[in-house]
């Protein structure tokens, strides 16, 4: 619809333009392009430029070159004769364009028949000559000033004035004007260069209005004797000139973008901003309410995006660069839009910026797509994830229980204590219950699709623990492990029941696999809870793993890093998944021979205050 409304709002254009790409084929154009250059043909979409003007000037096929390699604006004045023999001049007002994303570049073309323009121009130089313009002069042998009738008029002065050269500079505007007219007297005195210059005056009755100086010096033994020229008031004009050149770059900009486009200025030095129609109906705001202030606009920005805005605002005014945001707004009704700008400085001011110019239009529908797309990849990469961790749950967790259970089963049947045989049908009923409980846990990973954060349950980290090491009690006690437990009672997590079995399974049986055969395994758990996370650490006292050898690979599925023949390099990188799909993260760190620790951190269940458990309620386990 956007395209729809543009490709009509460009063919009824007031101005005859066109659009043409980077080999200078046409692309689009008003219908006035063809009625203003007389050109016959009724379609000439896809032809090339240069075909339908085959006399264009190189000067002008110059202009055209530059404009495609930079994105600049120029222009060029060329006089043609009609068909018809009639003489025609045309302002060839050219600006390129590039589009990034499509790698598409051409040229925006505005074709003004400037010759009743042309023809007033020279019907004034000639009425010029013979009309009173004012004139002056300084004389510096004399010492002695003159300015006619006219130029006193000019300056709003009494016609008894007398005037020198120091009283003449400071009718000129402070800053720049000014200083353009001081240089060009001291460039014509020092080396007798003339001036024609256009500058503001302020009159003595405090008016500003823009003037035309023109003056020459006379060199009488290499020296300058003598200043003069003409001076004339050129103020409706210039701002009629000016104010041209506003709606000729608000034209640009609205031409060069699709349809529905709100454009904006932002004067820098009073801090003031104009909005058009559309960017009024952009932001959501009446016409009218709108204060017209750069702190009114930024109160429109969401919050998180309000600093960002006012870097790019103050870079662009810094470096001087053209700059391309993307914003929220939120509307007076509270709904949140996506907004697109782009925005150059359009003016300076004594050789700084004091004003932008800039085009705006809502991007919310585009941006709703992208994010819908984005959050439907996520989901997609989320349910291939959860699969993954299920298949890898099924193998690992339920092997570990297997081994539990073999080992069991050996030692009762290897047994001939009748107390001691009890005590291991006791720890094989324990880890009966623990498979039992751990395929209930995988069936419900099965439901788990795509957003944990919703699955996750309050469990309490203590319990959880105790209930793992109680499920490997025999694989302890084979190897001696001593078992530190300091976690306080307290302490509950946010956590899928499966996952965290899982992780603290696999921290455990590593530790047990990878321990050192010149030492008893030692293993020290421990928990503290800072603002919304409960950091868990689990560290032992094993083989240790070279991290500048393996840190880069060390969660990457099958890497295993010592020569032991349970190791499937599948652990680790479970237990990265599970944790990350809590919104959790692990670390790591480990030294050769001295063991490793990992830092786990969860996110902490905040429901209400639980009673700090004294030192009596931590564990202390010994095998």
């Amino acid at each position: 619809m956007a395209s729809h409304h543009f490709n009509f709002l460009f063919k009824e254009s007031i101005y005859p333009m066109a659009i043409v790409d980077h080999e200078m084929r046409f692309l689009n154009h008003s219908k006035l392009w063809l009625e203003e250059l007389d050109i016959n043909e009724p379609d000439i979409i896809g032809k090339s430029f240069y075909d339908i003007f085959p006399d264009t000037p190189q000067e002008i096929k110059k202009i055209h070159g530059e404009c495609l390699k930079q994105t600049i604006k120029k222009h060029k004045i060329q006089k043609i004769v009609t068909s018809e023999g009639r003489l025609k001049y045309i302002d060839w007002q050219v600006k390129g364009w590039k589009e990034e994303e499509r790698g598409l570049s051409g040229l925006l073309i505005v074709a003004e028949d400037i010759t009743m323009a042309k023809r007033n121009e020279e019907l004034l130089l000639s009425v010029q000559q013979v009309a009173k313009i004012g004139g002056w002069e300084f004389d510096f042998v004399a010492n002695k000033a003159y300015l006619s009738d006219i130029t006193k008029e000019i300056h709003e002065l009494p016609l008894d004035y007398e005037m020198d050269l120091d009283k003449g500079l400071r009718f000129y505007k402070k800053g720049e004007h000014r200083q353009k007219m001081e240089k060009a007297i001291n460039e014509a005195l020092t080396h007798g260069t003339p001036w024609d210059i256009e500058t503001i005056l302020i009159t003595a009755n405090g008016h500003e209005r823009w003037v035309r100086s023109i003056g020459e010096c006379e060199i009488v033994d290499n020296k300058c004797i003598r200043i003069y020229g003409t001076f004339q008031n050129i103020d409706q004009k210039k701002r009629i000139e000016l104010h041209n050149e506003e709606i000729s770059e608000r034209l640009t900009i609205a031409t060069t973008d699709a349809a529905n486009i709100g454009i904006w200025e932002y004067h820098i030095n009073d801090e003031h901003v104009i909005w058009d129609d559309n960017l009024h109906r952009i932001y959501g705001v009446t016409k009218g309410r709108f204060k017209g202030t750069i702190e009114a606009w930024k109160a429109i920005i969401h919050p998180e995006d309000y600093m960002r805005c006012h870097t790019e605002l103050t870079s662009t005014i810094a470096d001087k660069k053209n700059r391309t945001m993307e914003f929220r707004i939120i509307w007076p009704n509270g709904e949140i839009r996506h907004i697109r700008t782009e925005f150059t400085i359009s003016r300076y001011e004594n050789g700084k910026p004091s004003r932008l110019l800039g085009a705006t239009w809502d991007i919310t529908e585009s941006k709703t797509t992208e994010l819908q797309l984005k959050d439907l990849l996520k989901i997609t990469n989320e349910q291939n994830e959860s699969l993954m961790n299920f298949a890898h749950i099924v193998s690992h967790n339920l092997r570990s229980h297997s081994s539990n259970l073999s080992m069991l089963t050996g030692f009762l049947l290897n047994e001939t204590s009748d107390n001691e045989k009890i005590n291991l049908i006791k720890m094989l009923n324990d880890a009966s219950s623990s498979l039992n409980e751990t395929v209930t846990h995988l069936s419900e990973v099965v439901h788990v699709k795509t957003n944990s954060e919703e699955k996750t349950k309050k469990i309490n980290l203590q319990k959880a623990l105790k209930k793992v090491e109680n499920n490997i009690t025999a694989l302890l006690q084979e190897k001696e492990a001593v078992c530190n437990m300091r976690i306080d009672e307290s302490i509950y997590i946010e956590a899928i029941p499966a996952y965290l079995d899982s992780i603290l399974l696999n921290l455990f049986t590593n530790s047990i696999k990878y321990s050192s055969p010149k030492r008893k395994p030692v293993i020290t758990i421990e928990a503290e809870e800072k603002e919304n996370r409960v950091i868990f650490t689990f560290a032992d006292n094993g083989l240790g793993i070279d991290l500048d050898k393996h840190g880069k690979k060390l969660f990457g599925m099958y890497k295993t890093f010592h020569n032991h023949k349970d190791s499937k390099g599948i652990g680790l990188f479970i237990t990265k998944n599970q944790i990350e799909a809590m919104n959790g993260k692990i670390e790591v760190e480990s030294a050769v021979d001295k063991g490793t620790t990992f830092r786990l951190r969860f996110q902490k269940t905040i429901e209400k205050e639980y009673p700090k458990t004294n030192e009596k309620n931590k564990e202390y386990l010994h095998y």
